[in-house]
Parts: structure tokens; C-alpha cells; sequence
């Protein structure tokens, strides 16, 4: 799962029922308050991808990089709580009362958090219901990663980042980078919401792992052995491209590309897909685009695959 659910046994006779998760991750962006917003979309996904949407504890733990000197911590630590909350205010989490924890300083810089809901059976959707039959629907485009790899190279001025200079311009970089901000920094509350409402079977969210590998564990969690087959990948527009110029396609057209703060993977009754992806989207304002991209077969033993012809769909947010 990607949470931990557990009943409250002394409370309520075990009808309460305790969802938690602790996430981390290092920084991809160099601008601290919008890795702040980008935090909080990662914290939050794992209880989203569970259909919990209302939060009653909320901690953002830092580890701090060693290289800082006392002026840069101070600066950026602040900046990346100010990104969080902002992002907290924005999605109508006013009144959470966020705590701060920071780890020893390290090497590296590391972000994350935990994030903590008391819940009724109902306000879960548990991951194991998934059938045959249900259609798949995924709720962010795929390849934040190059996107973000591709405005670090741009930055520096890599051999990468001339070989893309080759067919790109800065401009369009930089359009490219943005859209995966975008993407990374929209919380999945909405698609969790929704989740209820079109009576989803099961959902995981799409992060380090990548779409195909996420896709396999959520199929093995299923009451019934189904095989999810996958035929079609949205990419965010551009990076396609941006990872032929560089010889990098193979994980991404596979599936297999790890993801930042990606969208959430639903399977769904059939019927339910099409209504489900056109009131996000319509909840969205087009600004985030939901996407029917594959099934859930019967099979002998549980598991992912992409289908022999599968459809590239280029993104633009």
C-alpha cells in the first residue's frame, strides 16, 4: 500500500481507522519555495492514492545540507516552509497546524514529511478491488524527470544541453521545464475526490518507480488476479524528443521512467472512466489533463505489462 492504514482498536470499537505516510525526496528544482509547493503535492499523494483527503497532522522534516553556510540554511529553509505553506493555503488546508522538523545537517539536501488522518472506513478506497474489465485512468503526464534533468543541463550548459540546442531552442526548454512544474506542484486531491464519486476499485500514485512499475505492485495488492495492460503513455510535450536526442528513450517509452510527484493510476468501472477523466478535467480548467490509458484483464498471476501497440499522447499543460 502506499500508506499505512491501520484500525484504532481502543477508539470507537475499531471504527476509526489511523492513515499515515512519510515521504522524502531530493531537490530537482533549484528555486526553494516552489520546492516547498512540490513537497507537499509528494507528502499528500500517498494518502490521495488511498481516497484520504482530509488531514489532521502535518509535519515537513528538512535535512539540510552540510555545503550551506549559516545565512543559506536559514534563507532556504525558510523560503521552502513559506512554498508549503502557501501551497497548503491554496488547496484549502488552512487550518492544519503544521509542524517543522529538522533533521542533523547532511551531505545532501533531503525534503519530506509526514502526513496523518484519522479516517472512517468509508472516506478509504483500499487498493485491493481492482477487476477485470476496469479501465485505467492516470492523472498526470509522465516524464517530469527528463524535463527537470533537461533545465539542469540548460543551466549548466552540459554536452547534453548542446545536443538538445541541436532541435530546441531555450525557449522551448524552458516551456518544457515549466509544464513539469506545473505538474509536479498540483496536488492529487481532486483525483482522490473523484475517486469516491465514480466509485474507484483501487488506486497507487506514480512516483520512483515509474508507471509500469507502480502499475505491477498495485496488481499484485488485487482480491482477484488481473493483469493491467497499459496502451497508451501521456509525455509531457517535448521530452519524447528530448530523450531520443540523448539516447535515453528506452525507460521512458517503456513505462519505466521514474516520476516526481506524479499523477495517480485508478482503475475504474468502465462506464466511469470517461465521465471521471472529463469532470477533472473540467474541475481543472484544462490546466491538468486526465488520461484512459489502459484496461485490467483476467489473468493466471497478477501484474503490468504494455500492450504491443501503445500510443504516445504529447502533453501540453
Amino acid at each position: 500500500m502506499d500508506c499505512a492504514v491501520v484500525p484504532l482498536k481502543r477508539h470507537g470499537g475499531g471504527e476509526y481507522l489511523l492513515a499515515q505516510t512519510v515521504d522524502f525526496f531530493y531537490p530537482l528544482v533549484n528555486d526553494p519555495e516552489v520546492l516547498g509547493g512540490i513537497t507537499l503535492a509528494n507528502v499528500l499523494s500517498d494518502l490521495y492514492a488511498v481516497g484520504v483527503t482530509d488531514i489532521d497532522s502535518l509535519e515537513m522534516i528538512i535535512s539540510v545540507s552540510t555545503e550551506f553556510t549559516d545565512k543559506q540554511r536559514d534563507v532556504v529553509t525558510s523560503l521552502i516552509l513559506q512554498g508549503f505553506r502557501k501551497a497548503l493555503a491554496r488547496n484549502g488546508y488552512n487550518r492544519i497546524n503544521l509542524k517543522l522538523r529538522q533533521l542533523k545537517l547532511n551531505p545532501w539536501c533531503i525534503i519530506g514529511g509526514v502526513a496523518t488522518s484519522v479516517c472512517i472506513k468509508d472516506e478509504i478506497v483500499f487498493p485491493t478491488n481492482g477487476r477485470a474489465g476496469d479501465a485505467l485512468v492516470l492523472t498526470k503526464p509522465l516524464g517530469t524527470q527528463l524535463a527537470t534533468n533537461a533545465h539542469i543541463w540548460q543551466t549548466n550548459k552540459t554536452d547534453k544541453y548542446k545536443i538538445l540546442r541541436t532541435q530546441f531552442t531555450d525557449n522551448e526548454i524552458l516551456e518544457t521545464f515549466e509544464m513539469a512544474l506545473k505538474s509536479m506542484s498540483y496536488l492529487n486531491k481532486n483525483a482522490a475526490l473523484l475517486m469516491h464519486k465514480y466509485q474507484a476499485h483501487c488506486a497507487t500514485d506514480v512516483t520512483g518507480f515509474g508507471l509500469l512499475g507502480h502499475a505491477g505492485n498495485l496488481a499484485q495488492y488485487q482480491t482477484d488476479k488481473v493483469l493491467f495492460k497499459i496502451n497508451k503513455l501521456p509525455i509531457i510535450k517535448n521530452v519524447v524528443k528530448f530523450s531520443k536526442l540523448i539516447d535515453q528513450s528506452t525507460k521512458l517509452l517503456s513505462g519505466k521512467v521514474v516520476e516526481t510527484s506524479g499523477g495517480l493510476l485508478i482503475a475504474l468501472p468502465p462506464e466511469a472512466a470517461d465521465q471521471f477523466c472529463c469532470e477533472f478535467n473540467e474541475i481543472t480548467k484544462g490546466e491538468q489533463k486526465a488520461f484512459k490509458i489502459g484496461y485490467a484483464e483476467a489473468a493466471s498471476e497478477s501484474d503490468a505489462e504494455l500492450a504491443d501497440n501503445v500510443e504516445y499522447i504529447e502533453v501540453s499543460l
